[in-house]
């Protein structure tokens, strides 16, 4: 075990929040217009933007634990513009990415500053470093060509970065840092003000398609009109996207609280995080009390359980937790005396090319979704909430122009190939399976 930590399971950002008050489980039936599963930042959002044109009680939401329990409540917290997996270099397009992403971006700010707890978001910038010369060059050309199309980004030299063994950055000084968990703590009363019904620890066991939509609970049922799994990488448990989404499991740690002074030798500056240009990204954000997170940077930071099982079993002596401390202090030197406080994981929904996908399917065309944000998710899943909102409303026109709308996921083999097909493949090469778009 790693010296000084904390032998649980539970995220930083849970023990920078105010406590849970959790709405009750359902224990009968009901009724409802449109029925949302899952109450992270895509099923809070999707709510949220639905009761604005759906007033009363026409709206109902299920969460299998509490709100943010999930990946939203347990991520690295950077805010980010962009969608995972599209790569394109038209101004147009790349102008409507930063567009569309920024409004998820804004949402976190307003909501947070209407709803949650002061410092629950900030907007401070986030950096993408460089760990090779050729590739810093070619990013400060990049930069070039992003400011040419008005998205504002920065290019950084290595001498004003502190980061150990980095050879530039590209700075992104509208991105953020979001406490996700703390924010939907804030959200279970704005959404009760609009009517809209939550129960928590109620995990939904079936769906059974129709022109009602029926959700089989441990203790009651939801007849809807509609129903939006904004479940992410749970979501093939529900017998959805079996062949598409991998559940993959995401080690994050986390420092205690560190000093000003401390942060002074680390050399950080104002802003709010960073990523790496690895296959296997390590990232890392600065907590609302002052607490460095620490992610990703190698195969030994995520975990895929055989079938796609979406919870990761709790497991104090996982490798896991000495790989991240020991990256950490290769890019942060001055931490190598500083013990590892808070240690946990979360469940990604990973597709195979990376891109996200939003939309509607069903017999009926009244199965909504939004999920497979592999790892980039906290503005998207925010945005999800307008976007679902407007298909439901029959608006297709805003989104078609985007990568996710509607988009089919590559299909994943089934198992056991998949399971022994991930394990070779990163064992072998270092990197994560993934098939460009």
């Amino acid at each position: 075990m790693i010296r000084g930590e904390i032998d649980s399971n539970r995220s930083v950002w849970t023990e920078e929040a105010p406590a849970p008050r959790p709405e009750p489980p359902l224990s009968s039936r009901a009724g409802a217009e449109i029925a949302v599963i899952g109450g992270g930042l895509t099923g809070v959002s999707t709510a949220w933007h639905l009761s604005q044109g759906m007033p009363g009680d026409g709206i109902i939401l299920i969460e299998a634990g509490v709100l943010g329990n999930g990946a939203s409540g347990r991520s690295g917290g950077q805010v980010l513009h962009g969608v995972n997996g599209v790569r394109t270099d038209d101004p147009d397009e790349l102008r409507r990415i930063h567009a569309a992403t920024g409004m998820g971006i804004d949402l976190a700010e307003s909501l947070a500053g209407q709803h949650a707890p002061a410092g629950t978001f900030r907007r401070h910038g986030v950096l993408e470093v460089y760990t090779d010369a050729g590739r810093a060059e070619a990013a400060h050309a990049r930069a070039e060509g992003l400011a040419q199309a008005g998205i504002p980004v920065r290019f950084l030299a290595a001498r004003e970065l502190p980061i150990e063994g980095v050879h530039g950055a590209l700075l992104d000084p509208t991105a953020g840092r979001l406490n996700a968990f703390a924010l939907l703590q804030g959200m279970r009363g704005a959404l009760r003000g609009r009517g809209v019904v939550v129960h928590e620890h109620t995990p939904v066991l079936r769906v059974a398609e129709g022109k009602t939509i029926v959700l089989t609970t441990p203790r009651g049922e939801v007849r809807a009109r509609a129903v939006v799994l904004a479940t992410n990488g749970y979501t093939p448990a529900l017998g959805y996207f079996r062949h598409e989404i991998l559940p993959l499991h995401s080690h994050v740690i986390a420092t205690g609280p560190l000093s000003n002074d401390t942060w002074e030798r680390l050399g950080w500056s104002a802003w709010d995080g960073f990523t790496d240009d690895l296959d296997r990204i390590a990232y890392a954000s600065r907590t609302t009390t002052g607490r460095l997170l620490f992610g990703g940077g190698g195969n030994a930071a995520y975990s895929y359980l055989y079938g796609g099982a979406p919870v990761f079993p709790e497991q104090p002596n996982h490798p896991a937790w000495t790989f991240l401390r020991r990256t950490m202090v290769r890019y942060f030197p001055a931490l190598a005396d500083t013990p590892v406080a808070t240690r946990w994981s979360g469940t990604l929904g990973i597709t195979l090319d990376r891109v996200c996908t939003m939309g509607v399917r069903g017999t009926h065309r009244n199965v909504y979704f939004a999920l497979g944000y592999s790892g980039h998710g906290l503005a998207l899943a925010l945005l999800a909430g307008r976007v679902i909102a407007d298909l439901h409303e029959g608006n297709h026109e805003a989104w078609r122009d985007l990568a996710f709308y509607q988009r089919k996921p590559r299909p994943l083999p089934p198992e056991p190939l998949c399971w022994i097909g991930y394990q070779a493949y990163t064992r072998l090469t270092g990197r994560s399976p993934r098939r460009h778009a």
